[in-house]
């Protein structure tokens, strides 16, 4: 029996996936370039992959709060149910 998720168990298969989906991050970026605004609300909006940075700062600060969050309010001592 074969299993159907043997594409993703072989590293150079993720290896693959990976440099794939960095390449076209960067394709994204590359193209916000080229990219003319008509409607433009705030002036942050000019820089070009300014989203992509904030998605970025975003996404860390997310996980850094994350982290704190857990450690300091919700985990337990070991001994905590004895």
């Amino acid at each position: 029996m074969k299993n159907e998720l043997d594409f993703f168990d072989k590293p150079e298969n993720i290896r693959f996936l990976k440099i794939l989906f960095y390449i076209s991050l960067g394709l994204i970026v590359i193209v916000d370039f080229f990219i003319t605004r008509k409607h433009i609300h705030f002036p942050w909006e000019n820089i070009p992959g300014v989203y992509a940075l904030f998605g970025l700062v975003a996404c860390i600060l997310i996980v850094i709060l994350a982290k704190i969050l857990g450690h300091q309010w919700l985990m337990r001592k070991e001994d905590y149910y004895d």
